[in-house]
């Protein structure tokens, strides 16, 4: 049993210690690349634009979480108005409808087409930047003349081509890569409100 328990505890400190060292290597390498896509998310706001995000799985909870924050407030220390942000895998009646007339892959393009303006910015999440749904919504971004950022993992994938700003996570693990997006959408929140209300 000992044995067992020792097992589980060297686990449990290997995957935090592997965590936390990806986390300082993006410190170290995409510090720049994040100042850059927080100007270009605070930017679109600026010019009247809003920000839509999609992913999938663990990147759809992502985008969620982070237009959450935006549209309420990552910190206490602003009191300041909603932004405005837009995650394309909330609305379960629009997914399923468009899912089973279209496919899966134009779930999130289809509603860019009904939404996005050139103002706009879409944001994808992806941990691997291949997933077909985000490459056609990346694809009717720029057809709308909107611009596009990408949250990525892995070698970036197609949608590192599509985007005009990537932060690609340097790992093949795809749970250390969501770990590391999520800090950096909080970090990204918190430089966009310092930006706008600093």
């Amino acid at each position: 049993m000992a044995t067992e328990a020792n097992e589980k505890v060297d686990l449990i400190k290997k995957e935090i210690r592997e965590s936390v060292q990806l986390k300082n290597r993006v410190a170290e390498e995409l510090s720049e690349k994040i100042i850059e896509v927080a100007q270009a998310l605070a930017r679109c706001i600026k010019d009247g634009g809003k920000i839509l995000l999609c992913g999938n799985g663990g990147s759809a909870a992502d985008a969620q979480h982070l237009a959450g924050e935006l549209v309420v407030r990552l910190s206490s220390d602003y009191t300041r108005s909603a932004l405005p942000a837009i995650t394309l895998s909330s609305n379960d009646y629009v997914l399923t409808a468009c899912a089973n007339d279209f496919g899966f892959e134009q779930v999130f393009s289809r509603q860019i087409e009904a939404l996005g303006k050139p103002e706009d910015v879409l944001l994808c999440i992806s941990t691997s930047g291949n997933s077909p749904n985000l490459i056609k919504a990346a694809e009717k971004a720029k057809e709308k003349k909107m611009k596009t950022l990408g949250l990525l993992g892995k070698d970036g994938g197609k949608l590192n081509s599509l985007s005009d700003l990537s932060i690609i996570v340097p790992s093949d693990n795809t749970p250390r890569i969501q770990e590391t997006h999520i800090c950096v959408c909080h970090i990204l929140c918190e430089l966009i409100e310092k930006e706008l209300f600093g």
